[in-house]
C-alpha cells in the first residue's frame, strides 16, 4: 500500500460534525449524551481515519482528548468527582459541549436553508424553441452522503471482511491507489453505477480494502464517481459521472 499516500478532500467535516452523526446515527437525545457509547465510536471513527491515512486535523485529537475527560469524571462515584469549580456547582460535565453542538447545529441547519432558498432562487427551468414547453436545466443533484457515511460503509466492509475464513494478509502482493482507481473504473466501464459493497467483493485482503477504499474517495474527489444514499445509514451506492 502507498504508505505515504494521503486523501486529501475539497470538504471535510470537524468533529462537531463527527460527534452530531454519531448523535443522529444512533438515535439519541443531544440533551442527554451517553457518552461512554459515543466516545468509544468516535475514536473508533479516529482510528479508522488514521487508518485510511485521512488528513485529521488536530482539533480531532483536542476532541478526543475532551471526550475520554467528561467520560473519566462521569465514571468516577459521586464523592470521587473532581472537586473544580464546575462539580461544586454540580453541573453535568457534558453540559460544554451539549452547547457546542446544539449552537453549532443551529448554524449547520441555518446554512442548509439558506442554501435551500439559493436554490430556489435560481432559475433551473428554461424554454426550449418556440414550443414553450419548460425542461429542467439540471441534472438532479444526489443525495449528500458525508465522509462520516463512507468510513462507516468501509468499517463494515472491514468487520465482514475479517468475519470471512478466506479473508487473509498478503503480504506479498502490493495494491496501489493507481491500480485500484483503473480496476474501479474498469468496473464500470458498461454500467452506471455500483453498490458500495459489491466494490469490495473480490478483495483478498485487509490491505486491498484499504487500499480500494482510497481510490474511491480519490475519484470521487475528481469528480469522476459520485455517491448517494436513498436513505439515512442506508447502503450506498457509487455513480459514475457522465459528462
Amino acid at each position: 500500500m502507498e504508505s505515504d499516500y494521503k486523501v486529501k478532500l475539497e470538504v471535510f467535516e470537524g468533529p462537531l460534525d463527527l460527534l452530531l452523526y454519531l448523535i443522529k446515527k444512533e438515535e439519541v437525545d443531544i440533551y442527554d449524551i451517553p457518552i461512554e457509547r459515543i466516545t468509544n465510536q468516535y475514536m473508533e471513527y479516529l482510528s479508522l481515519m488514521q487508518l485510511l491515512n485521512l488528513e485529521v486535523a488536530g482539533e480531532f485529537l483536542v476532541m478526543a482528548a475532551t471526550l475520554m475527560y467528561i467520560k473519566s469524571r462521569m465514571l468516577l462515584p459521586a464523592d470521587q468527582q473532581v472537586t473544580d469549580a464546575e462539580a461544586e456547582e454540580g453541573e453535568d460535565p457534558r453540559w460544554e459541549l451539549i452547547r457546542q453542538l446544539v449552537e453549532y447545529k443551529k448554524f449547520k441547519e441555518a446554512a442548509v436553508q439558506l442554501a435551500r432558498r439559493e436554490e430556489e432562487q435560481a432559475n433551473v427551468f428554461t424554454r426550449t424553441g418556440d414550443s414553450g414547453i419548460e425542461v429542467d436545466a439540471k441534472e438532479v443533484p444526489l443525495a449528500e452522503v458525508s465522509i462520516f457515511d463512507l468510513i462507516a460503509a468501509f468499517n463494515e466492509v472491514l468487520k465482514k471482511a475479517n468475519a470471512r475464513e478466506d479473508f487473509h494478509e498478503i503480504y506479498e502482493e502490493r495494491f496501489t491507489v493507481s491500480d485500484k482507481i483503473e480496476e474501479i473504473l474498469y468496473t464500470l466501464r458498461d454500467r452506471s453505477e455500483i453498490g458500495f459493497l459489491e466494490l469490495f467483493s473480490e478483495s483478498a485482503s485487509r490491505a486491498e480494502v484499504v487500499v480500494t477504499f482510497l481510490a474511491l474517495l480519490e475519484l470521487i474527489r475528481l469528480k469522476r464517481l459520485r455517491v448517494r444514499q436513498p436513505e439515512a445509514f442506508g447502503e450506498i451506492q457509487v455513480v459514475k459521472v457522465t459528462w
